[in-house]
């Protein structure tokens, strides 16, 4: 982990990441009050422990590997995010660092990871929180560990094939248990789980694979997000 300590990513000057149109998934206008945006974090860069900051104010504090925050309220605008490792002083040289473009009504999740290199990114994923067909829940898994493509397994059946950091693939299903696999794309070779998931109906179960399978620390992490 010491390289990832010495890794600086400043990506402030090579453009706008807009929060609510990076992932393909549409966020609804009624999913924050007028003016606002519903965004939540998630911290999937294993070993390090990071505050964040945004505009030069501290946004959160001592936030572990695999913390993920409740949807948060945020007026809309343009911020400057940093990402520092805990405890360091505000104009320390930051480990990520980008403007975001926040987007009235809109839902999203800003995510700190790894690339498929192994090397610090800042992601933005669109949370899909339309409606879902009765009897339904939605089913969305984000790959943002530093891992080759994987194919995502439910109930034994193979619904996402070849998907890549940072992509994401979503389905609706029956509502209820389902147990979930994740394998490299195509083979049976069991990367992640299998691991059982009670999907309410309604909602919009978003699965994680985070971390690095170099290091073999890989993981999942849920987020839940209701209609």
């Amino acid at each position: 982990m010491n390289k990832l300590a010495r890794t600086t990513l400043a990506l402030g000057a090579s453009g706008l990441l807009s929060l609510g149109a990076v992932a393909p998934a549409a966020a609804t206008p009624h999913a924050a009050t007028a003016g606002t945006a519903k965004i939540s974090v998630f911290h999937g860069i294993p070993g390090m422990t990071v505050d964040v900051y945004a505009n030069g104010k501290k946004m959160l504090s001592d936030l572990k590997p695999g913390s993920l925050t409740q949807p948060t309220d945020l007026p809309q605008g343009t911020y400057d995010i940093k990402v520092l490792r805990a405890g360091s002083a505000p104009g320390s040289s930051p480990l990520l660092q980008r403007s975001v473009d926040v987007t009235s009504g809109s839902n999203s999740t800003l995510v700190a990871n790894l690339n498929p290199g192994g090397q610090p990114a800042l992601n933005a994923f669109s949370n899909d929180v339309s409606a879902v067909p009765a009897g339904k829940a939605r089913l969305t898994v984000r790959h943002v560990a530093a891992a080759p493509a994987v194919d995502v397994k439910v109930n034994g059946g193979t619904v996402f094939k070849d998907l890549k950091n940072p992509g994401q693939a979503q389905v609706d299903v029956p509502a209820g248990t389902i147990n979930t696999s994740v394998v490299l794309t195509g083979t049976d070779k069991v990367v992640l789980g299998p691991s059982r998931y009670t999907v309410t109906a309604g909602s919009n179960t978003v699965v994680y694979a985070w971390g690095s399978a170099n290091n073999r620390d890989l993981a999942l992490k849920v987020q839940s997000l209701a209609h």
